[in-house]
């Protein structure tokens, strides 16, 4: 059988790294955001919608889509966001299930999947899963990884973190809350303290099953 938790948290939460931690745990972690970067190169349907929609002025020399450019673009504007996100979600969700579908149940034992993705409860994905796990941070902690990490100004990281619905909306229907304010340490000794959770279950059920 298979136990599927979700993983969401807003941008720069470290939902990502506790994916990682997941997967080096002996998760399969099926990567929303890495299904956008192949769902949307050149010539796919996704491609073709997002340049029919925002026009050539968003792609690279080579064709590829520029994600900085679309950043820019829809994270200042919620009604592009919205745009956007109507081209690509559907095509995510769609080749989420047939990754689960391939997956199949194990001969035996449990397999535990991991959905990464920051829009997972806005898909309706959560309603699908074991666990909701959710990711936080403390807005300036967030502020500070995301000029860090990409390279952002101060008023571009702002804008992004504004662009998110508040956390609190995930942290209500989360099973699982992590709290990624300090070090990496930290956040691995809470992923690994609810994934000897996540076994104990698993293994209970496993232990009923006829």
């Amino acid at each position: 059988m298979m136990y599927l938790i979700g993983l969401t948290g807003n941008i720069a939460t470290g939902k990502s790294l506790v994916a990682r931690m997941l997967s080096d745990l002996g998760a399969h972690v099926i990567d929303a955001d890495a299904l956008v970067h192949e769902l949307q190169r050149k010539s796919t349907p996704v491609w073709s919608g997002i340049v029919g929609e925002f026009g050539e002025g968003i792609l690279r020399a080579d064709g590829e889509i520029d994600r900085a450019k679309l950043g820019t673009l829809v994270f200042s504007n919620s009604e592009a966001l919205h745009r956007l996100e109507s081209i690509v979600h559907p095509a995510v969700g769609a080749e989420i299930e047939r990754q689960l579908s391939d997956l199949g149940p194990p001969a035996s034992d449990f397999r535990v999947v991991v959905i990464e993705a920051i829009k997972l409860i806005e898909a309706g994905l959560h309603k699908r899963c074991n666990a909701l796990w959710v990711v936080t941070s403390r807005p300036e902690v967030q502020l500070k990884r995301l000029m860090r990490t990409r390279g952002l100004s101060e008023a571009d990281a702002q804008v992004r973190i504004a662009a998110q619905p508040p956390q609190s909306e995930k942290v209500a229907l989360a099973d699982i809350l992590i709290e990624n304010n300090t070090t990496v340490s930290d956040l691995r000794a809470q992923v690994e303290r609810h994934w000897k959770r996540v076994q104990v279950a698993t293994h209970l059920e496993g232990a009923s099953q006829p």
